[in-house]
């Protein structure tokens, strides 16, 4: 515990492997992700992560040619870590859910809310578009699977905010007010979406939109 703490324990360091989890990202969308955080302490926060093997720097294949930071296969075992310390804050009485929170954080909260067990034999590959960045969201053998990107084929593409998304799988708001009111766009089998509220365990204070 003591040297796991020496590698991740600084500020910032497991929320930058956070921002890291669902695929590579750019140093500013990396700041973008963590409002507070210095260009300094982050440079500082990627050349410890590096030297610990856990973060990596790359390029983007041309056209995009962009340099980017992303996790190696060790650091990507932290994902479970991450996820057992955000599960055991949501039960803390002092959770304040106010304030800003990352696009990632707030996509990644669904892999903490989803119940196995409520998923049964469901399986669906759904795209999703969370005011205009495009993520990938698997559910299948009562697992759901999260990352970056446009999906191949999926069963269904919803465009909407991460808020209005944690609406609906909260059962706060129904799929048809949804899609009526504007706040939600569905493209493909409408059916898949409609499966997914009930997979989540939500708390009270989170899914109103």
């Amino acid at each position: 515990m003591a040297h796991a703490l020496d590698l991740v324990g600084e500020r910032w360091a497991l929320l930058v492997i956070r921002e890291l989890l669902l695929g590579p990202k750019r140093f500013t969308d990396l700041r973008s992700g963590l409002p507070g955080i210095s260009p300094n302490i982050l440079t500082l926060r990627l050349r410890e992560l590096g030297d610990a093997g856990i973060v990596r720097h790359g390029t983007l294949p041309p056209p995009a040619s962009h340099q980017i930071y992303e996790l190696t296969p060790y650091g990507r075992e932290l994902e479970t870590v991450i996820e057992g310390f955000g599960r055991w804050a949501l039960r803390s009485p002092s959770l304040s859910l106010t304030g800003t929170r990352s696009k990632d954080s707030q996509v990644l909260l669904l892999s903490i809310l989803f119940s196995p067990a409520a998923a049964g034999n469901v399986t669906v590959d759904l795209g999703l578009c969370l005011s205009g960045e495009h993520f990938r969201m698997r559910v299948a053998d009562r697992r759901i699977s999260l990352s970056r990107g446009l999906a191949r084929d999926p069963d269904a593409t919803v465009e909407t905010s991460v808020r209005v998304l944690h609406a609906l799988l909260s059962g706060k708001r129904s799929l048809t007010e949804l899609v009526g009111s504007g706040d939600m766009s569905v493209f493909g089998d409408r059916a898949a979406v409609e499966r997914l509220p009930g997979l989540f365990a939500y708390p009270r204070n989170i899914g109103a939109a």
